[in-house]
């Protein structure tokens, strides 16, 4: 596969050479809604499919054998809590080894928690119903019509064809990085990896064809080992969790998080108090990923060309704005502006005024997702014919299975506190570690949910951490809501390894990233998120008047 992709790389230094087919490909599988993959439905090399053959073989032994062992175990706990916590530990095998589906997984947990008597079928199921659930569907749909239309992809050649971006390696990796940053934050982190890798591969086979023009005749050349193409793959990935943070459906995390912190403290977060709040860590993240990745991987060439020319080809193919592209952004504006409607009213009449209570009941989050993805099929393409912006068929294939994901987490997190379960754990953990000040538990939130990340998917994570740090503060007499908002936050910040998020996984099978490469950036990036995370989260939760 390494080197088919490095026949791959070669031929996209070449605009003219990229087959059309690749890029239908490509789109067909972006708009497929399939995230969660089995061994059969990915390209992987022979030692790849060892390692992932052997993850999942444990899975399907180790969970059940976790699950039995710790019900016979004598913890101490109450019954409610021990069946509760013997089956999360299963369903967190099952997110970790992957023998099925991460999904499946949390479908598999809510199945036991019901056979077992852990609570009746209607209390488990009840978070399916709740309005975030319908954020992710309508933000999906959404995010569907701009992937179906090019719209996406049309904004991210036109940052990219700005005056002078073109000329410059670093300037290259930064407008990339913009254009990450801007698209996640309202697309799934990993489709915006998927959908832009291909321009990512195309700028870099660009970039290599100058590199080797540069290089000796005989000097030995790997297109595939290229230290701008670590830069800007990278940037890629991480730059897709650092905008994920910017909003709450810019990633499932936000929102589970978001939504367990509001049940459990009884404070309402709104879109515009989260941008707010993100927008400023965003910024220093940003930055500081920008000026890690072109240190730790400094260009073979400062200067360009070539590249300039190549995304004017792309933007003239593209042609003008569509019918389909222009009511898909009034859909996309009217969401987001009656998404953010109701913070401006706080802002003008204050959120204790009854215009502020009027707007919010009646622009609910999930209601005006719903209503914005809605305009999609009732905005015409062809008038004459009856065709509308997103079909059904289209609009069917959003990631069902994120949302299912979505729904377990926020049902194990409801269970924990109502079991009283989290209490205990948080209890153990700050008596064990003598967390007795906010800066520790703040610090020891952020570091945990970052280690977590790392080794499982970052829904998972918010899923099982963020529960279990409410009481952890609780019980040192520290008011949760920082340490549980900052803890949300950082769960995106797994960047070590290929198996930490969809993303890395995506770029490492590009196969221009070596896995030291990505340990060594992604580390480095670690420790200095949790710094920013720690540092500037009380300021900004300060500053909006939360927690």
């Amino acid at each position: 596969m390494v080197r088919g992709m490095a026949s791959e790389v070669s031929k996209a230094s070449d605009p003219a050479n990229t087959p059309d087919s690749a890029r239908t490909d490509v789109t067909s599988a972006l708009l497929s809604g399939g995230t969660y993959r089995s061994l059969g439905e990915q390209r992987l090399s022979p030692k790849e499919e060892r390692f992932e053959r052997a993850r999942r073989t444990v899975g399907f032994v180790l969970a059940p054998l976790i699950v039995g062992i710790f019900l016979l175990l004598p913890t101490g706990l109450e019954p409610n809590q021990h069946k509760l916590a013997a089956i999360l530990l299963g369903v967190v095998v099952l997110w970790v080894c992957e023998p099925v589906p991460i999904p499946a997984g949390g479908l598999i947990g809510i199945a036991l928690i019901v056979l077992l008597g852990v609570a009746p079928a209607d209390e488990v199921l009840a978070p399916f119903g709740t309005s975030t659930v319908f954020v992710f569907i309508g933000a999906f749909i959404l995010a569907q019509a701009m992937l179906r239309h090019g719209l996406a992809k049309r904004f991210a050649f036109r940052i990219l064809s700005l005056p002078g971006v073109g000329k410059s390696a670093a300037r290259v990796v930064w407008a990339f990085g913009l254009i990450t940053v801007l698209l996640s934050a309202f697309i799934t982190n990993t489709t915006t990896v998927a959908m832009l890798l291909p321009t990512a591969v195309g700028i870099l086979g660009v970039i290599a064809e100058l590199v080797r023009r540069h290089q000796s005749t005989n000097a030995p050349f790997d297109p595939l080992r290229l230290r701008i193409g670590v830069a800007l793959l990278l940037m890629l990935a991480y730059g897709s969790s650092v905008g994920g943070l910017l909003t709450p459906i810019g990633s499932a995390p936000n929102l589970i998080g978001r939504a367990i912190i509001e049940d459990t403290t009884g404070t309402r977060i709104s879109f515009l108090d989260w941008f707010l709040m993100a927008l400023p860590l965003c910024l220093a993240l940003f930055v500081v990923l920008a000026v890690v990745l072109l240190l730790l991987n400094r260009p073979e060439l400062k200067r360009l060309s070539g590249i300039e020319e190549y995304v004017a080809q792309e933007r003239e193919k593209l042609g003008t704005l569509s019918r389909a592209e222009r009511n898909t952004l009034i859909a996309f504006t009217v969401t987001v502006g009656l998404w953010i409607a109701p913070g401006f009213v706080a802002l003008i009449a204050g959120s204790e005024s009854a215009a502020y209570d009027a707007v919010s009941q009646h622009l609910d989050e999930g209601i005006v997702a719903v209503f914005g993805a809605a305009l999609l099929f009732f905005l015409p393409t062809n008038w004459s014919r009856r065709e509308f912006t997103l079909t059904w068929t289209d609009a069917s294939k959003i990631d069902w299975g994120t949302i299912l994901l979505f729904g377990s987490g926020i049902i194990f997190g409801s269970l924990l506190e109502s079991t009283k379960l989290a209490e205990r754990i948080g209890q153990g953990a700050a008596n064990a570690l003598g967390l007795g000040t906010g800066i520790a538990i703040l610090i020891f939130s952020v570091a945990l949910a970052v280690l977590v990340s790392e080794t499982t998917s970052n829904t998972a994570a918010a899923a099982v951490v963020v529960p279990i740090l409410i009481p952890v503060a609780a019980q040192a007499g520290v008011d949760p809501f920082v340490p549980a908002l900052a803890a949300t936050f950082a769960v995106s910040l797994g960047f070590m390894l290929p198996v930490s998020t969809p993303q890395n996984a995506i770029v490492y099978g590009s196969g221009a990233v070596p896995i030291t490469k990505m340990v060594r950036s992604g580390f480095a990036f670690d420790l200095l998120g949790i710094i920013l995370v720690v540092l500037i989260m009380p300021a900004t939760i300060a500053l909006v008047g939360l927690g």
